[in-house]
Order: C-alpha cells, then structure tokens, then sequence
C-alpha cells in the first residue's frame, strides 16, 4: 500500500520564541552598520542602526497619541519608507497593524475600518487615480467608520482632526520611551490583520500573531538561503504577507537589506534596481518574472548579481521557472506556497533542491509544520492521489478577526487549517498544487484540472501565458474555455491551438472556447480572478450557474 499523504517539518532550528520587536532589536543591534532600507523613489538609504532610531520615535510617538497595546492601527498605502517604519514601531508598541489594500475603493475600505475597529487610519494622500483623503474625509463626513478617532496622512497637509506622519514623534518623548521598554508583550499576541481577497462575499480579517509572521518571514529566508549582506530587491506590495513577512521580516531576520524600487510594481524599474544596487534576490508573483523578462530592454541589464529568491503568489508555470534560472541568473531562486491564513508559506522549495524539482514542484513542508492531504469525507489520501490541503502548526492564524462563524469554516477543532487548494504530495513529501477546489472542472463526469491544462499550453512557443476555467454547459455541466495572451510580435489562431492539442492530451481536456486576451482580471497582487473570466464568458455565451436542488 502507497503511505499517507502526510508530512511534517522536523527541525534542528528551533522557533524564535520572541515578539517582532524584541527580535528587531537584537538585530539592529547585531548588524547596526549594515544597510537596512533603500527606497529608491524616495532616495532613502538606512542602516539597521538608523532604522531603529526612527523606528523607536514612531513607535513612542503612537504611544503619545494615546494609543494603548491592543488597538488597531490601519495603513493604507503603496509601498516607501513609511509602511515599513509603521510596521515594525506598531509591532514595537503593541498595536495590531491593519493592512488595507491600495487597490480598495470607499466600500471596501468602510468594510475594513469597520471589521477590525481602526482607532487609528495613516494613509497616503492618494494613489494613482484613487484619491485617499478624499475618500477617508466622506467616510468620516457621513459617520461610516465610527470608531476611526484619528487620520494620519503621509503627505500634504493635514486637515482638521488629522496629524501629520512628520509630526507623529514629536508626541513621544522620555516616558513613552520608557513605557516601550516596559510593555509585557507575548509572542502570541495578535499583531496583524490582513483581509483576505473577497472572491465571494466581503474580505475576512486573517488574525496573525508575532510567533506566525516572525518565524514564517526567518524560516521563509533560510529556505531561499537569504544570509548577511544579501540585498533583496522587493517589487511585491507591502499590503500583502509577500512583501512584509516574506520579504521584509525575511531580511530583518538575517541581517539583509530590503530594497524598494518603487510605490508599485514596474518592470523597469525592477531591472533598473536590481543593476544599480547591485541586488542578490528578487521576489515576485510569476507575473512579474514574466513583465520583467519580456521587457524590450531586458537584455541590455547586467543581473550577474542575483542569485535567489521567491517566485509565489499564484501558481507558478515550469517554463517560467527555467527562464528566471537561466536568464535572470536566479540559479536558486525557490518557490513558495501558502496562504495568508497561514502566515503565509507551508511549502517552499529549497536551494539544495535538484533544478527539476524546483521548476515543478511547490518543494517540501516548511520545519514545525503539519500537511495532509484529505478527500471529500475528510480521510487522509495515499501519496500521489489528488486531495484538500490542510495544514496545522505555528503558522496558522488565531482566526478571522471578530467573525467566529467564518472562522469555524475552516479552522477545525483538531488545529487544522483547511485550505481549500487541491494538492499531491509524492513519495519523497514534494508537493503538487493541482488548483483549487473550486477551479476543478468537471465535464460529463470527468474531473479536469486547470493547472495541467495551463502548463500544456504555455509550452507553445507563441503562448506568454493562459488561464483554464470552467463554464456551465447544458450537456456536459461543464466545459474548459482558455484565455490566452499570445508572446509580443506574435499571432496566433483558435485552429492553431486545437492543432497544438491534438494528440497531445485527451480530447475532453481540450478547451471548447478559446479567447485571446491582453491581460487577465487580477488583484494587485498578481493573482487572476478566474471567478470575473467566467462571468465574462458567462454574459458572453449566455449562460448561467447550474440551479441545485
């Protein structure tokens, strides 16, 4: 008999049992002379030394503001300096950092304010078309965000009720110094609220505590073996765990320098960044790799720096992969995979991994964590059989804030996480990320899995990337429609596809509707919405969600 899919880190290197802001102090401390924060666009450029300096004024002057441990403070912003001062000095004091989204509008951002209690907003005064102030002042106008007392923007001029970020320091002196050093915080003290996407429903706040993020981003970094000195190069939003446990607590955690090249994701600038300071990783979603290297001016970049990385977020194509080792020299770049409800990484490869198994695999169980993999009633599967994903360790959340309902959805009573991802977990503990529970197409009987469909595709010379989705169908239930983006400079047919597919894999897998698109509906962290391309398709063939009884 095949073993149970069921896996778990054993580790020699022990969990850090520290809050974030004690761990940053040792650090600061430990590689005071060593660069900390480079942000481009503002022309910053910090040692670990003067990071901690402006971390301690923030975090006092929040004190003086009167905030108390426990409250929740909400960011609303791109990326720059700012958002990661905010970070760490609320880690520091013992406030809840609330991440909000860049990309949310009025609704959404009431929804968040209001779910997670934020006494206290800071905010950028805009972003590209999206008007911060503007919107924060008609929240607080029409009484929509009652328990909001304060408004901190980052720039501009500060209105009534509102204090400036310049200022915030000048609220801390001696005694809220003093109280810092005095605070009794717990590592598992909760210490972030990150919505979730909201592809059904409104977002859920993920519940995350010091002992999640700050042994996630450490184990995360000795997976893609980030060490002194190294510079990682963080295109991805803050916003997001990717960039503030993955990327920034990555680095605080082995004494690298997080380097910003700008507010948002550009390719050039990426390029650019990578070049100029010289960096050793990169991070980013698979989209991002693909912008950066299909930029007109790639070639013309010297990348010799780099040597690792983390390429997560979505699923990650195999070719895509290949091209970041040998072009970009990412010779051992790892990917990741997880979710933010976990903190968010549970399988990562390493860069001890053969090349094969790091371009198509997720790796292996990060250390202290539990994985297995169930069917439908909830029983473990063989290795190799296709399955739930739920995962159960440190890294899993306290719940979703003030909403025990949803929580009870998919945290069990034994600790484990359901994910709702489909995965396989193979004899040696690699995982495979098949899709999504909700992605599986099953046409006349037959359960079709997007991921394979997707990988077949993209080793079409012309193809730059498709996307695999179900539609209802009034004979088969269901049937495959493809969304592709075709390579710059290059045409390609709906024939041409069919011809591609042909023989090559099994009829009932060959997409019925194929489109040729020039982007997919994605969040601002580079995950497609496959939910919004089959609505399109939907209106578009007339069709609508089977009726159950």
């Amino acid at each position: 008999m095949a073993s149970a899919s069921y896996v778990c880190g054993a580790s020699s290197v022990p969990l850090i049992g520290e809050t974030i802001g004690a761990h940053f102090d040792r650090a600061a401390a430990r590689w005071s002379r060593l660069e900390a924060l480079v942000v481009r666009h503002q022309q910053i450029r910090w040692t670990y030394a003067e990071l901690k300096e402006r971390v301690d004024t923030l975090a006092a002057g929040l004190l003086g503001l009167g905030l108390e441990p426990g409250d929740r403070v909400g960011i609303w912003s791109p990326n720059n300096a700012e958002w990661v001062l905010t970070q760490f000095a609320t880690a520091k004091a013992g406030l809840i950092l609330v991440n909000i989204n860049p990309a949310y509008r009025l609704m959404e951002v009431e929804h968040a304010l209001r779910k997670s209690g934020c006494k206290v907003l800071i905010a950028a005064p805009r972003f590209k078309d999206c008007d911060y102030l503007g919107m924060i002042r008609t929240l607080l106008a029409e009484g929509r965000s009652p328990q909001l007392k304060m408004v901190i923007p980052l720039g501009g001029d500060p209105q009534d009720g509102m204090v400036a970020f310049r200022e915030v320091a000048g609220h801390g002196g001696a005694a809220e110094r003093a109280r810092l050093e005095d605070l009794a915080l717990q590592f598992d003290d909760p210490i972030n609220i990150q919505f979730t996407s909201g592809t059904t429903g409104l977002p859920k706040g993920a519940t995350l505590t010091h002992h999640n993020i700050l042994n996630n981003g450490f184990f995360s970094g000795e997976m893609m073996g980030l060490r002194e000195g190294d510079r990682l190069c963080i295109p991805v939003p803050l916003y997001h765990c990717f960039g503030m446990v993955l990327s920034n607590l990555a680095c605080v955690t082995h004494g690298a320098a997080m380097v910003f090249p700008g507010e948002g994701f550009a390719p050039l600038a990426v390029l650019e960044t990578v070049e100029a300071e010289r960096c050793t990783a990169l991070h980013g979603v698979p989209t991002m790799f693909i912008a950066e290297m299909e930029h007109p001016e790639f070639a013309r970049f010297d990348l010799t720096s780099l040597r690792t990385g983390i390429m997560a977020g979505s699923p990650c194509p195999i070719e895509v992969m290949r091209r970041a080792i040998s072009q970009m020299n990412l010779r051992e770049i790892t990917i990741a995979y997880g979710m933010t409800e976990t903190s968010p990484v549970s399988f990562q490869t390493s860069v001890g991994d053969p090349v094969e198994r790091r371009v198509s695999t997720v790796g292996r169980v990060h250390p202290h964590l539990e994985v297995k993999i169930v069917d439908a009633a909830g029983k473990v599967v063989p290795r190799g059989t296709p399955g739930e994903l739920l995962t159960r360790g440190y890294s899993v959340m306290l719940g979703y804030w003030n909403d025990p309902e949803q929580t009870s959805h998919v945290l069990d009573a034994a600790g484990w996480m359901h994910t709702g991802d489909l995965a396989t977990v193979d004899e040696e503990g690699y995982c495979n990320i098949v899709g999504r529970i909700k992605d599986m197409v099953i046409r006349g009987g037959e359960n079709i899995y997007p991921r394979e469909i997707e990988e077949f595709l993209f080793r079409h010379p012309k193809i730059e990337s498709a996307q695999v989705f179900g539609v209802p169908d009034r004979k088969f239930g269901e049937e495959l429609c493809a969304w592709i983006k075709v390579r710059a400079g290059e045409s390609l047919s709906e024939p041409e596809v069919r011809s591609f597919c042909e023989g090559q894999i099994s009829r009932y897998k060959v997409p019925r509707h194929i489109r040729f698109v020039d982007d997919y509906p994605m969040t601002v962290t580079g995950k497609v919405q496959k939910f919004a391309m089959r609505q399109v398709m939907m209106r578009e063939l007339g069709v609508s969600e089977p009726t159950t009884a």
